[in-house]
């Protein structure tokens, strides 16, 4: 068995040109553009990548991008006090804060501060809560597009067996409470689980998001099941000095058993931020009274 391709960058592109489309239509009826700032506290390298991606699908997308870079000696008043500045400007509609911050600001306080409606990327406690119970509200941007990913590929997914492999409050817990939404049989599985590669050959669906390289192996998978790798790992390369991308699954071996398995690069990553500017959007219509209908994007 050879497993198919899920390729997330041509889903993320079709996304964004549906993003684009009500994104021009919302500047129609708003009589501005829908706002997304983002902030970013020093200067890590991988952030300032991020944030530049960002920027520039948000002007793709036709939205108007507020980026507020701030000094990595940043004081917490401060930085509060931009967030609240933030919260009320009737021109922002989505407020993202990249982490990791410096290790002088408290990230639940900071993400706590967000006005839980402007809060693209999900994390904050309310909608969290409202994830968990079943209320509509921001979920965070990785597992949602993971869930786009696996309705492209299955359509229904009742009934079937999922393993998450990671609990953080990023990827594995939102994921898990968004496949228990669409009546799958859900197990969080993690680095301690034991017994791992038995739990993970029950399941008709595996998402991988642990951080470990390469860790499931072709011998852990169901034959034909669905495989989504969140992972992104740096390990050295073929030639001295050099370096490449691999995921938490082994792509080589896994691929002649599962039936579709996401790739790394080109798999989830393009739809972390495809799904950053839907919520961003779906923010713009609730700000003015508008919800859009789920089957809008």
């Amino acid at each position: 068995m050879t497993a198919r391709l899920i390729d997330g960058k041509a889903f993320a592109a079709a996304l964004r040109a549906r993003i684009a489309t009500l994104a021009a239509e919302f500047s129609a009826t708003a009589g501005r553009k829908a706002g997304l700032a983002v902030v970013l506290v020093g200067e890590d390298p991988a952030s300032q990548v991020y944030v530049r991606s960002k920027a520039k699908a948000t002007a793709e997308a036709g939205m108007a991008g507020f980026e507020h870079r701030l000094p990595a000696e940043t004081s917490q008043a401060d930085l509060l006090a931009l967030i609240a500045a933030l919260n009320a400007d009737p021109a922002v509609d989505g407020i993202l804060v990249q982490l990791p911050l410096p290790a002088h600001l408290d990230e639940h306080t900071v993400i706590a501060t967000i006005d839980p409606d402007k809060d693209v990327d999900g994390f904050h406690v309310s909608n969290a809560g409202r994830l968990a119970v079943g209320l509509p509200g921001f979920v965070p941007c990785t597992p949602l597009g993971c869930l786009m990913l696996l309705r492209d590929q299955l359509g229904s997914l009742a009934g079937l067996n999922a393993v998450v492999i990671g609990r953080s409050n990023i990827v594995g817990k939102p994921m898990a409470q968004l496949l228990l939404g669409e009546n799958c049989t859900v197990t969080i599985a993690h680095s301690r689980t034991r017994n791992l590669a038995d739990v993970v050959r029950g399941a008709d669906v595996v998402v991988a998001a642990v951080g470990r390289p390469e860790l499931v192996k072709a011998e852990w998978i169901k034959p034909g099941a669905i495989v989504i790798d969140v992972g992104i790992n740096r390990v050295p390369g073929d030639a001295p000095g050099k370096t490449r991308l691999v995921g938490d699954v082994d792509f080589a071996g896994v691929s002649a058993v599962a039936g579709a398995i996401t790739p790394v690069p080109g798999g989830v990553g393009p739809m972390t931020i495809a799904v950053l500017l839907r919520n961003a959007l779906v923010a713009a219509y609730r700000h003015i009274g508008d919800p859009l209908p789920p089957e809008a994007i």
